[in-house]
């Protein structure tokens, strides 16, 4: 994750600071997009027939991502790759998991991981973790099918309670005070857009939210906003953080689930079927628990 937050796409992002379009029906009046050249004859990927003969299942989840996905020891790990090993235990399959970097925007991802393939080298996974749904997005990128949601994340303000001892710091404490961002995030064009620009010279940008709160426990900045899970995985006892209102926020909120070809549906019914067991019995409330993360269940 060392040149986007994989919440930086430009759809969220405009929904996120209120640019938005007038209201439709899901998907009305979207003309899709023109296929790309061979792809009705290049299928890529298995179908759940397949994953299970074969039995094997794997996953694309984003490197570099704490507490989402990261190698530990030398082993993927996080809350991402704790639910793509329960979907392969719920489908009696071994899981593989490759951790990959984000590119440009999450269609770019969509496409070199899901259904079409990077341009040099490497495979499409099964099963692509941790997108962001949002209904306009779905419907511009008809190629995949989006399922299992699994959990909602939202931005938040983590600071240093030496700081502000007596009131948590909000976006307009920040014509004074430093803040951490991630470059090119929600968080971060959410700030600078505040009053024409007054807090951008407070803002410091990092390459990503896990050095941001590096960089508040340091004493680099007062504060870090930006996605909440993020911001719990960098907490030290020095910190602590808030929700506190957004102006001007129109979507400070989002739900994250899965990605599979748009060709294998019965592989995304099973997935979804598997996130929605473990929703019910607490399973996936468990996994956050003992990351030391706060769970929000997706709407359903």
């Amino acid at each position: 994750m060392t040149a986007r937050s994989p919440f930086a796409l430009a759809g969220l992002t405009c929904l996120a600071l209120g640019w938005t379009a007038p209201a439709f029906a899901a998907c009305e009046g979207y003309v899709p997009e023109a296929r790309p050249q061979n792809a009705s004859r290049d299928i890529v990927g298995q179908d759940l027939d397949t994953i299970l003969a074969r039995d094997l299942i794997t996953f694309a989840a984003y490197e570099n991502f704490p507490p989402w996905s990261y190698l530990q020891d030398g082993q993927p790990a996080g809350v991402d790759i704790e639910i793509g090993q329960l979907i392969a235990d719920t489908l009696g399959v071994k899981a593989r998991f490759d951790l990959l970097p984000a590119g440009e925007t999450v269609e770019a991802d969509l496409r070199n991981y899901i259904w079409q393939g990077p341009p040099t080298g490497g495979t499409v996974n099964n099963v692509m973790l941790h997108v962001p749904y949002d209904v306009n997005f779905a419907c511009r990128v008809d190629q995949v099918v989006f399922t299992g949601q699994y959990a909602k994340e939202s931005i938040a303000i983590a600071y240093n309670k030496a700081d502000y001892p007596d009131d948590p710091p909000v976006p307009a404490y920040f014509r004074y005070d430093t803040v951490g961002v991630e470059n090119d995030t929600i968080a971060d064009f959410y700030l600078a857009s505040i009053g024409n620009g007054m807090l951008i010279p407070k803002i410091a940008h990092y390459p990503t939210v896990a050095l941001a709160m590096q960089g508040m426990a340091d004493g680099e900045v007062m504060a870090v906003a930006g996605p909440r899970a993020q911001l719990q995985a960098g907490l030290t006892e020095a910190g602590d953080l808030h929700q506190p209102p957004l102006p001007g926020l129109s979507v400070g909120t989002w739900t994250i689930g899965l990605a599979v070809h748009t060709r294998y549906r019965y592989l995304g019914y099973a997935v979804d079927d598997a996130i929605r067991a473990a929703l019910i019995d607490g399973r996936i409330a468990a996994i956050f628990a003992a990351h030391g993360l706060t769970f929000d269940a997706p709407l359903r």
